[in-house]
């Protein structure tokens, strides 16, 4: 019976996103996706990267999608309303074929709302703004509390985020999970064709490392959006984050922040991934 399951991760960054936030400190999306399914599946799992938005990118077929056991989106720093690019509308279509090919797919922020739009739902800038740095009180609903992506989850519980569109029409064959007060929709799940998507809102796989070097890239952006008033603030807020991450024990910081394990303990952070593959992939695995 197998029990090393082959993913295909999918990063929809730009090679200029990517090469920004390397640039900046941060890891690619890919690679911090690869590392969490890696931690959360059984030995000898194996990951396959993907950069649909790259120049002369070659699309896996609806077969070559059926070949993984799992596959996995990342966050990503386009819009999806921008239709008219094709770094857009092709991930689009790759979604479709993952939907038609029936293989478990998991994701984060994008990956919510591109499973969305795929299935015929919608996304929109969000009336309140950027929500950045940690998503506050997000509260499972009934079908949340009862879905087995939250299984040892607690009802309510923050989680680190970076995103400016939320979801705003559902397709059919979707289900609400979770919401909090700034976004209405922090994680999805889409059962459409013969696919199932499980979507978060939300970035399981960061940590105050990688939100820190996020922060640092977006320092523009987000003094523009009023998050800091100057450059200095902005630099405060990062080495509080870095000096937290090397050092746990600083409940000074944490403090601070406002924070607790719902983001800095991984096994707290990572239920949802965890469970995406205890109830999905390696089910699936022995159906194959």
């Amino acid at each position: 019976m197998p029990s090393r399951p082959k993913y295909l991760v999918i990063d929809g960054y730009t090679k200029e996103g990517r090469d920004q936030l390397v640039s900046g400190g941060a890891s690619r999306a890919a690679d911090l996706y690869q590392e969490m399914l890696l931690k959360n599946s059984p030995s000898g799992a194996e990951c396959d990267l993907f950069f649909p938005a790259d120049e002369g990118a070659s699309f896996p077929t609806e077969t070559e999608l059926s070949s993984y056991d799992g596959i996995a989106w990342t966050g990503c720093s386009l819009c999806l309303n921008d239709t008219h690019l094709t770094e857009v509308s092709q991930q689009i279509d790759l979604t479709l074929r993952a939907f038609k090919a029936g293989v478990p797919s998991f994701g984060s922020c994008w990956a919510a709302q591109i499973a969305v739009v795929a299935a015929g739902g919608q996304v929109q800038p969000n009336p309140n703004g950027r929500e950045m740095g940690f998503a506050r009180k997000i509260e499972l609903t009934p079908e949340g509390r009862a879905h087995p992506m939250y299984e040892g989850k607690t009802s309510v519980f923050d989680a680190f985020t970076s995103h400016d569109d939320e979801i705003t029409r559902l397709p059919p064959g979707a289900v609400v999970l979770s919401s909090n007060p700034w976004t209405k929709v922090q994680s999805v799940a889409v059962t459409h064709l013969d696919g199932v998507f499980w979507g978060l809102q939300y970035h399981p796989e960061y940590d105050l490392h990688e939100l820190a070097r996020l922060v640092f890239c977006r320092i523009p952006k987000l003094m523009a959006r009023g998050f800091f008033r100057d450059e200095a603030s902005a630099h405060e807020y990062i080495n509080d984050l870095e000096c937290l991450h090397s050092d746990p024990s600083r409940k000074d910081i944490a403090w601070k922040l406002g924070i607790d394990a719902d983001v800095m303990d991984e096994n707290v952070r990572q239920c949802e991934v965890r469970n995406w593959i205890q109830k999905l992939v390696l089910p699936n695995m022995k159906n194959k």
